[in-house]
């Protein structure tokens, strides 16, 4: 009788292992990120402690981090490690300096915030940004950081920059969670300068006002051409900043519609200044002064006006900046394409409000007025601004100064002798 084979029991399989991870000089991968290790002396006790971080995405970040780690720690400058995000960490930034920072600026801010860093680094570890880090998001923003993944402009990284900049430091200076400042060492993309484009000639600008001066508003734009003051600070003008005596007006603050609701403020620097106008804006002034009496007269009970202003609507409420901002394609436009004349010559190349800034400044300068003189006028805090600004046409002015110079010297020849007779 043969007997049943029996297969051989199979052997036994040993519960799987998991293989811890191996700590490779303070440095080790823990899930899908790396971490670091130092010791840190308790500056109570004096007892050398452990100090963990996580979270960085690779292990060269790791390294970099318990590098900087290390030097601080034997300097006694080591910051611990705080768990809150990049997000959050500028939540309350914001909020923080909400009391200090100018409501439109603070605008900027968020905008900038939520729609630039948040969705790119906002759930990062704020300890664990690295130069690198920001390297990579101005990389990222510049390939589709822009609406509908366009590519964006190297001046709004420029403005990024700037707002992580200081947050940043303030992370450091004064909430102190870190030990230095990632964001001074990011690259930026490399962008040339902007410049002004091409503004309208003297007879241009005499051909728009000439069309302006049939609009009710017609001392705004001449008053906006010859001081070179800006559109919000204009708006905020008060009567009581006017004087036609002494041929002045003080720009001591700007408007600005901010989510529907206007907002005065100081100047774009916190300062106030005065500028000096001509006889022909004195005569604008007064003209627009006496049309505004007529205007309130006309209203009567319906006026609105509970101010000062001096460029207010038919009813008394101060001006919407979008309303001259707007005005003044409509204003080109009438020039170009007249009812029921000929069409001019030479029509008016498209500009922007805030070209009358740029007319005016660039007009000072090619008559050879001092840089300082324009940057006083235009509210620069500095004249260096106004040079960088405006260097295109230091240029053009610098390309005729050997020419001036050689004239000036030549004319006075045969009234000296010459030398070494």
């Amino acid at each position: 009788m043969t007997r049943p084979l029996v297969s051989a029991p199979e052997p036994r399989k040993k519960p799987s292992q998991k293989i811890a991870p191996k700590l490779r000089d303070g440095v080790m991968k823990r899930g899908n990120t790396w971490s670091y290790v130092i010791r840190v002396k308790d500056p109570e006790t004096g007892e050398s402690k452990p100090k963990w971080v996580g979270g960085f995405a690779t292990e060269d970040e790791a390294k970099a981090a318990r590098d900087e780690a290390r030097v601080s720690a034997r300097r006694g400058e080591y910051v611990d490690r705080n768990a809150i995000s990049v997000g959050e960490y500028l939540d309350e930034w914001i909020e923080a300096h909400a009391v200090e920072i100018k409501p439109k600026t603070l605008k900027d801010y968020r905008d900038i915030i939520n729609r630039y860093v948040k969705p790119h680094i906002g759930g990062q570890k704020l300890q664990a940004v690295r130069p690198a880090t920001i390297t990579k998001l101005y990389r990222d923003l510049m390939a589709g950081g822009g609406k509908n993944g366009r590519k964006l402009s190297a001046r709004t990284i420029d403005y990024v920059h700037a707002v992580l900049r200081k947050a940043f430091r303030d992370a450091v200076e004064v909430d102190q969670v870190l030990a230095s400042n990632p964001v001074e060492r990011a690259k930026r993309p490399r962008r040339t300068p902007a410049e002004p484009g091409s503004v309208w000639t003297p007879e241009q600008l005499r051909a728009f006002l000439a069309v302006a001066r049939r609009h009710r508003l017609f001392a705004f734009f001449h008053l906006a051409a010859y001081t070179g003051a800006r559109r919000g600070e204009l708006l905020n003008l008060r009567w009581s900043s006017v004087n036609l005596d002494a041929c002045d007006i003080t720009i001591t603050g700007s408007a600005a519609f901010i989510d529907g609701e206007r907002i005065e403020g100081t100047t774009k620097t916190g300062r106030t200044r005065v500028i000096s106008i001509d006889q022909s804006t004195v005569q604008a002034l007064k003209a627009h002064r006496k049309q505004q009496a007529a205007d309130k007269l006309l209203a009567g009970e319906e006026w609105r006006g509970a101010g000062d202003h001096v460029f207010t609507t038919g009813w008394g409420e101060p001006i919407h900046p979008d309303t001259v901002s707007s005005l003044m394609p409509i204003l080109i436009k009438r020039y170009n394409a007249p009812k029921n004349a000929p069409k001019p010559a030479e029509p008016l190349p498209h500009a922007r409000l805030h070209d009358l800034r740029h007319i005016h400044a660039t007009t000072l300068l090619l008559a050879g007025v001092p840089v300082h003189v324009v940057a006083a006028r235009l509210g620069h805090v500095d004249p260096s601004i106004t040079l960088r600004v405006y260097a295109h046409v230091i240029r053009a002015a610098e390309a005729s100064a050997a020419e001036i110079f050689s004239n000036a010297i030549e004319a006075g020849e045969g009234r000296n002798p010459p030398i070494g007779k």
